[in-house]
């Protein structure tokens, strides 16, 4: 993968879109800052996510002890290959990015397979990345390697993620996305995309950057971001290019029995 993170945060095309976007809502997260300047959506289109979400778990509740306990899960997978998966999948930015949905498409996804659906994907990570913008300053929660000061599977990246809110994830609203999103290319196939994002975003948590509830927080953002999407005029003709083009791409990746074996290490950690 390449190295996304604390350069991409600082420079790049992502300052010109800070200035854009708190021209017109809130400030962006340094990871937000550092996706497309521009989505199919305006800022006003998107969905209200402080309408949609409820807080983060408060102090000795339940839903923080299940978060706590989540948490313990995922630090005793560091070096395991479910962690190095997290690893990829923390990356956004490089040409591997959206060859994440890959195996669970049966389909090489990527801008050299699919350059259509890959820049129609990367498009829509300004939509899905920035809409929990203002709920992360809300509630300004801290990121669990904060807190238990265990390393987390992109090290590079931890500078940009001290002090940025934990609550939603951002990263999970943008792979459940991509997965709601070429499921809507390949229904035969839509099961184990939506299983392949709902593993995406539960990787933030194997990285030990966000707890359980931010995960779940951040992938309910997907669906309605979608919805929206769906009646993008910009967005339904991308769409249909990338139809064709994605059947037509190579199938079967050949390293989907590691991906496999990966995601088999959390496939039955309690929701």
């Amino acid at each position: 993968m390449q190295q996304a993170p604390a350069t991409l945060f600082a420079i790049t095309a992502g300052l010109a879109a800070a200035a854009a976007w708190a021209a017109q809502g809130p400030a962006p997260s340094p990871m937000t800052a550092s996706l497309p300047a521009q989505g199919y959506l305006a800022p006003a289109e998107l969905p209200d996510a402080a309408s949609l979400l409820t807080p983060p778990p408060a102090p000795e509740s339940a839903d923080l002890a299940r978060d706590r306990a989540a948490e313990q899960r995922a630090l005793a997978l560091r070096g395991s290959p479910r962690w190095e998966l997290a690893r990829r999948d923390a990356d956004l930015w490089s040409p591997e990015a959206t060859g994440a949905l890959s195996c669970a498409a049966g389909r090489t996804i990527g801008p050299a397979t699919t350059p259509r659906l890959d820049a129609l994907l990367r498009k829509t990570a300004a939509d899905l990345g920035r809409v929990s913008a203002g709920v992360k300053q809300r509630y300004d929660r801290d990121r669990p390697f904060e807190g238990n000061g265990q390393p987390t599977c992109t090290p590079e990246m931890e500078p940009g993620l001290r002090g940025n809110g934990s609550y939603p994830s951002g990263h999970a609203t943008i792979g459940y996305g991509w997965a709601l999103i070429v499921a809507d290319l390949l229904p035969v196939r839509r099961a184990a995309l939506l299983a392949r994002g709902r593993a995406f975003a539960d990787s933030r948590r194997v990285c030990n950057v966000h707890f359980r509830s931010d995960v779940a927080a951040g992938m309910a953002l997907a669906e309605p971001v979608v919805a929206r999407l769906r009646r993008a005029a910009a967005f339904r003709a991308d769409l249909a290019a990338a139809r064709a083009e994605l059947a037509a791409a190579p199938t079967r990746p050949s390293s989907c029995g590691a991906e496999q074996s990966a995601l088999a290490l959390t496939r039955k950690d309690p929701a």
